[in-house]
Formats: C-alpha cells, sequence, structure tokens
C-alpha cells in the first residue's frame, strides 16, 4: 500500500488571517493560487514596467476606470492573485466597500519577468473560466505582448502576440490605443 502525503491547501480566509495575525506582512508579494502561496521577486524591468503602466493608465483612465495596482482580485476559496495592473469598472467608492473580482474586472495586465508559466498556465485559465473579459501577459525576456480575449471555458478563443512598434486598444476602451513599447519600454 502506498500512501502520499496530503497538501494543505490555504484558502482566501486563511490567507487573510496571516495578514492580521503579522504572518505575512503587507509588504511581501505573495499571492495566493490553488491554495499554494507564492512568493513573487520581481526584478528591477518589471518595477520599471509597473510604474510606467500605473502612470500610462492611471492618466489615460482618470476618470473612466479604476486602475487597481498589485491588489488581490478574489477569484474563489483557493485563489486570490495580486494581478500587477487590473482596470476595473468604475465605482465611486474606488471599491473600499467590496473587494474586487473577475466581475469588476475590465482587463488584467502580468508583467512577466520569472512568472510566465504560471501566468499562462495557472492564472489564465482561472481569469477566462470567471469571465474576465481580457487578458494582457507582458513577456519581458521575450519582450512581447500577449493578448487574450473572449473568454470560454478555461481558455481565451482569442489569442495573439504584439511586438515593439505595434499598437493594441483595450476591448473595453477601443477609443484608446496604446503601443508595446509605452508598455514595457
Amino acid at each position: 500500500m502506498h500512501i502520499e502525503a496530503e497538501k494543505k491547501l490555504f484558502t482566501t480566509d486563511d490567507f487573510s488571517k496571516m495578514y492580521e495575525a503579522g504572518i505575512l506582512n503587507n509588504d511581501e508579494r505573495v499571492e495566493l493560487v490553488d491554495g499554494e502561496i507564492i512568493k513573487l521577486n520581481p526584478g528591477k524591468r518589471h518595477v520599471g514596467c509597473s510604474i510606467r503602466a500605473t502612470a500610462l493608465f492611471t492618466k489615460v483612465f482618470a476618470d473612466r476606470a479604476c486602475v487597481s495596482i498589485q491588489n488581490p482580485v478574489v477569484i474563489d476559496l483557493h485563489n486570490e492573485p495580486k494581478p500587477d495592473i487590473v482596470v476595473l469598472k468604475f465605482r465611486d467608492d474606488f471599491y473600499a466597500g467590496i473587494e474586487p473580482s473577475p466581475e469588476h474586472a475590465l482587463l488584467v495586465v502580468e508583467i512577466s519577468d520569472t512568472t510566465l508559466r504560471m501566468d499562462r498556465e495557472r492564472k489564465l485559465p482561472k481569469y477566462a473560466k470567471n469571465g474576465v473579459p481580457e487578458y494582457w501577459i507582458e513577456d519581458l525576456n521575450a519582450n512581447l505582448l500577449h493578448v487574450y480575449r473572449d473568454p470560454v471555458r478555461n481558455r481565451y478563443k482569442t489569442y495573439f502576440i504584439l511586438r515593439p512598434g505595434d499598437s493594441i486598444s483595450p476591448v473595453a476602451f477601443p477609443d484608446v490605443s496604446f503601443k508595446v513599447e509605452d508598455l514595457m519600454g
């Protein structure tokens, strides 16, 4: 008889209690994916791209949407990722009264220097399954922007890659256009 050890999966409630108890502190870059606490270690270019996108998105979407930077999106009991950027439907209270969830997201952006595999294989299916209309991954190693649209079950029907020199308009804001280099430098 072969018995395997069982994993203890954490819930979003466990995750919150760890912050409250001081086990995790707010300065740590961690997120909950599939019940596992994932420690993120962004490099300098990642930080630069995050700051660049924050400035750009905040200016462009000023009164039309809420721009959330590295804050949690509660998906389900075992998933509370902290995407680098989420463009949320506008709310007067700026989400002070509720936790953002996939139903509020217009666009999720992950900046990926060390997390490309997780962003594609673990997060993408969750965002699609929960109806996030558009998901971008800034692949810093290949200098590409992966664009996913039209969620169906746990995948996206539309997928394409953009390179420096290419432009894109978010589905929710067709009047706005970004160049890949505006996002990635």
